[in-house]
């Protein structure tokens, strides 16, 4: 199952418009399952997957878990989860001057993060269909190294410093 993921402070149909033109191309909408938001009124409706808006904890949990890929916006969340339990992602950032978030530290997120094993960057929404169908065609087996759940001992030891008032 491929799951899509926008988040969930704005809605973002450039993400859903292309992931369910994918759908009707691919003839694979039986497939997707999508959390596409809050709805408002000249929000759009995906007609070629199933889709909820504002998914409860369990039920994102489940969809997640059970995914073997995910599609979503370029949010840390969406992301960390993605490598946490070693799911592909494909990620297509949100752009401010499009209306679809405040700035543009989506962008500056893939840029950063799109070379890591098992993250696919779209940066366009041109760029997602043909990355959906690598991944679907390879069977899904592009995930990334499952990364832990805590931060590496580095990262606490520094803080812990910092917290104690050593010197760094």
């Amino acid at each position: 199952m491929i799951f899509v993921v926008v988040g969930t402070q704005l809605p973002f149909d450039r993400l859903i418009r292309a992931v369910d033109s994918w759908c009707a191309q691919s003839g694979r909408g039986q497939e997707v399952f999508g959390q596409v938001g809050r709805i408002g009124p000249q929000n759009y409706t995906p007609q070629h997957f199933e889709w909820g808006g504002m998914l409860d904890a369990d039920v994102f949990q489940d969809k997640i878990t059970g995914a073997d890929m995910i599609v979503g916006h370029a949010g840390m969340g969406s992301i960390i989860t993605a490598m946490s339990l070693a799911k592909p992602i494909v990620i297509l950032p949100r752009r401010a001057h499009l209306g679809e978030h405040r700035n543009d530290h989506q962008f500056a997120t893939v840029k950063r993060l799109g070379m890591r094993p098992g993250i696919f960057p779209a940066m366009t929404e041109q760029d997602l269909p043909g990355l959906i169908d690598q991944l679907v065609d390879g069977g899904y087996q592009e995930g990334g190294a499952k990364i832990s759940n805590f931060a590496q001992d580095r990262l606490i030891g520094t803080v812990r410093d910092f917290i104690h008032g050593s010197k760094l």
